[in-house]
């Protein structure tokens, strides 16, 4: 069985270093064996403001939402993996991101059953942030993310799997042209080496044995550079896991 994946992309410039990494992500599963369904928020028009047909009904999570977030809550169950690519901006995802999560992950699909729809998917956040290990470790700013998406969103609707990985130093100012592509190549090479280490057989074909999670061979795809960066030595990303039970029956009603 080939696994699938919903790669979930969240930044305007489809020449950025963000969607440079999840072009390379994109190659590299379907390289291996794997199917990819690319969600692209900004290019697929995505609407991330909620509005009264989309807004959660406590007194009833059977609650038929639009067609547009159907049509979304559909992409995500037929995923095995979710892989999303995003840049942080004032501490926090673009808000077309928590958008889509505020729309999508809504009562009665994400959250609110004692057995978790979303239960047996492993999900990847992946971040891209302009300062280094120190400067990001000195602000705090991987803990408030994985408090928030870890925590907040991936442990709350009951995901076995969640994981928040951070890639450092994407920040383009200042740096020579010269040097700029020897650090996108760096950069877009560590996001294909966290893709394999946190989602081991995402990129390849599956088998029926019971537990058999191996990481398959790294290889050497690449995606050719439009975005440039500075050439340093890349530093290896900052990991976040969560340890979520199959059973959410805490959330079955949000407190009032």
């Amino acid at each position: 069985m080939t696994a699938h994946t919903l790669l979930v992309l969240a930044h305007p410039r489809t020449d950025s270093l963000t969607a440079q990494v999840a072009a390379r992500l994109h190659a590299r599963i379907e390289g291996e064996g794997g199917t990819v369904d690319v969600l692209d928020l900004y290019a697929e028009g995505f609407d991330p403001a909620l509005r009264p047909e989309d807004e959660p009904d406590w007194e009833n999570r059977e609650k038929v939402y639009s067609p547009e977030v159907h049509a979304h809550m559909d992409r995500v169950l037929a995923a095995d993996d979710i892989v999303v690519v995003f840049p942080v901006w004032w501490f926090t995802p673009p808000a077309i991101l928590k958008g889509w999560i505020d729309r999508v992950w809504n009562y009665g699909f994400a959250y609110g059953r004692s057995r978790p729809r979303l239960a047996g998917k492993r999900l990847l956040w992946l971040a891209l942030m302009g300062g280094t290990p120190e400067e990001i470790a000195r602000l705090g700013m991987t803990d408030a993310l994985g408090l928030m998406l870890v925590t907040g969103i991936s442990e709350f609707c009951g995901l076995p799997d969640a994981r928040l990985r951070v890639l450092h130093g994407t920040e383009l100012s200042g740096v020579p042209l010269e040097l700029r592509g020897d650090r996108v190549a760096e950069l877009l090479d560590e996001a294909e080496r966290t893709l394999a280490e946190e989602l081991p057989g995402a990129t390849a074909t599956t088998t029926t044995t019971p537990g058999d999670a191996s990481a398959t061979a790294a290889t050497g795809s690449a995606v050719a550079s439009t975005t440039t960066l500075a050439a340093t030595t890349a530093t290896p990303a900052t990991t976040t896991t969560a340890t979520i039970t199959t059973e959410n029956t805490v959330n079955e009603e949000p407190a009032r």
